[in-house]
């Protein structure tokens, strides 16, 4: 059997820094919050690279390929474009040779990335693959977007009925823990998990479960070690921008010709306020500019 990965030694690890947006089940918005975070990042002035590691989903990149389609469109004024590099599945039916040239083709693209690039931002897949166990491990900073709920709850934590007080990690912690171990025997430097609340309906029917979920969070975050950070609110301006491969940010006067509502406004300050919280390095104190 091959060793599983292990990140880079000091030496040679890349020097970017890397966010994966990772969550094991589908429909969390990992690829809505990767796609604004590297625009972000680059409304900052930062070289980013990007990755989609949903290798046949592909949200995170068709959704380049709309931005590709709008610059070319409209002369590319004011969108910058960060450098994406697609990966492909190896073709080998031999499970260990597969997973070992997977490993080696996500080594060559960190590093290319690299060399150009300040950060690298990256879409995991929703679901237990090799590729995502291997990225996680190369992890500066982890985000898991996780909608309000116990049912999304369960893939980080486990709650005994009868006693709602005693919470367990579940199988996405246990991926994140082993991650973390792996990580700190490559380059001894830990991962910073961040866990972000989406926001969905807020009815009063829901307050109180959204209330439990919290407690729950709270007592799971101090038991395993994550932050937890606002998140973004289910709006259809983002399934909107998807088609023209925009984001929030690029709703303003040198983008877009229209007027932005009171809910675009609200939603483009949850990004902001997600930015905030992850404390990137390098950007301690910078005035956003978006």
């Amino acid at each position: 059997m091959l060793e599983l990965a292990r990140p880079l030694p000091d030496e040679a690890r890349p020097l970017a820094h890397v966010i994966v947006v990772g969550n094991q089940k589908g429909g969390a918005g990992k690829s809505t919050v990767a796609m604004h975070l590297s625009v972000a990042l680059m409304r900052m002035g930062r070289r980013t690279g990007c990755l989609d590691l949903d290798i046949r989903q592909r949200t995170l990149m068709r959704y380049m390929e709309n931005r590709g389609l709008t610059v070319a469109r409209k002369g590319g004024a004011g969108l910058p474009q960060p450098q994406m590099l697609e990966m492909s599945a190896s073709p080998s039916r031999q499970l260990d040779l597969a997973e070992h040239e997977d490993e080696a083709a996500f080594a060559i693209a960190l590093r290319r990335l690299s060399d150009t690039c300040s950060f690298i931002v990256i879409d995991a897949p929703g679901g237990d693959t090799h590729l995502s166990r291997v990225a996680h491990a190369h992890a500066d900073t982890l985000i898991t977007p996780l909608n309000d709920s116990f049912l999304d709850f369960d893939l980080l934590g486990s709650i005994d009925p009868a006693a709602p007080e005693a919470v367990r990690p579940s199988i996405y912690s246990e991926m994140v823990w082993e991650a973390r171990k792996k990580k700190a025997l490559g380059v001894r430097r830990p991962i910073d998990w961040i866990v972000m609340r989406n926001r969905t309906s807020v009815s009063r029917i829901e307050a109180k479960n959204k209330q439990a979920v919290g407690g729950a969070l709270n007592v799971l975050s101090n038991r395993i070690g994550f932050r937890l950070a606002p998140g973004l609110s289910e709006r259809v301006i983002y399934r909107e921008l998807f088609l023209q491969g925009l984001t929030l940010l690029d709703l303003d006067a040198d983008t877009e010709k229209q007027d932005l509502r009171m809910s675009h406004l609200a939603a483009r300050q949850e990004v902001r306020d997600l930015f905030i919280s992850l404390k990137l390095p390098g950007l301690e104190g910078e005035a956003l500019r978006f």
